[in-house]
């Protein structure tokens, strides 16, 4: 898929979004249908795998450009479910974890989550703010606006909503009926969720986890916002409930777009 395409396709879910959820419909709801990847693991690894070949893969070791973030990408054993290490050898390092300045105007505690650049944004009292990488699906681009975030999980349970799982039958054992999926590696919220509400409704958009790391700065076929599971734990740990959150396509374009 081109360069112009993506983004003209990015205009179109963006407006799509605003108008259907701005204007109250259902069905913006159920179209972001609990962020999920929407497909089985297996085909969402096919589709997604990473053809790079990282300088580790060709014997070169991890470069000096990301082996200050190895330690913050290490394995975590102390987690419910242990996590492997993130191959940042393999990642661009614009878009590891890292202090930088504001570009958002927004007061000191705001989550911005910047659509044009697959970056999300936690302002601080300093005029810096931490950034993050995150990959961006569909429904991550369904939806802008203000909101908060009403509660957040760690390790949380995915529920297909219904109406997906009459799509995909294959989904029945994750049910709202059944209980949904049990946390885990394999879960689609990763290892932390942060649920995002605006004026009291759930607005059904998430930013979560993910062990797929090599969509991170990338659009992807489906979900909403997701980040490696390293740095959501960051994430989660340092905004409270409540947060405020902005999702906005209205910064300035820093890094060209690619599609997994």
């Amino acid at each position: 898929m081109s360069i112009s395409n993506t983004v003209r396709e990015r205009r179109d879910h963006s407006a799509l979004g605003r108008r259907a959820f701005l204007g109250g419909g259902a069905a913006s709801l159920l179209a972001l249908a609990g962020c999920t990847t929407g497909m089985s693991t297996a085909q969402f690894n096919a589709e997604t795998n990473p053809l790079y070949r990282s300088p580790l893969d060709r014997g070169a070791g991890i470069p000096p450009s990301v082996s200050p973030f190895a330690s913050m990408y290490a394995p975590m054993p102390q987690e419910q479910f242990p996590l492997p290490a993130i191959p940042v050898e393999r990642m661009d390092p614009v878009y590891l974890r890292q202090l930088v300045q504001d570009p958002t105007g927004e007061r000191p505690g705001t989550i911005v989550v910047d659509t044009n650049n697959h970056f999300l944004y936690l302002t601080r009292e300093d005029g810096q703010a931490m950034r993050y990488g995150v990959g961006l699906g569909r429904e991550g681009f369904a939806w802008q606006g203000r909101a908060v975030v009403q509660y957040k999980r760690a390790w949380p349970r995915w529920t297909p909503p219904d109406e997906m799982v009459a799509r995909q039958p294959e989904l029945e054992p994750y049910s709202i009926a059944n209980g949904g999926m049990d946390p885990g590696l394999d879960n689609p919220l990763g290892a932390r969720a942060l649920y995002i509400f605006q004026n009291g409704v759930d607005t059904i958009y998430r930013i979560h986890g993910s062990p797929e790391w090599w969509t991170i700065g990338k659009s992807v076929s489906s979900g909403c916002v997701r980040m490696l599971n390293q740095d959501i734990i960051d994430l989660h740990d340092r905004v409270p409930n409540g947060t405020p959150i902005l999702v906005t396509g209205n910064l300035p374009r820093m890094v060209a777009p690619t599609v997994a």
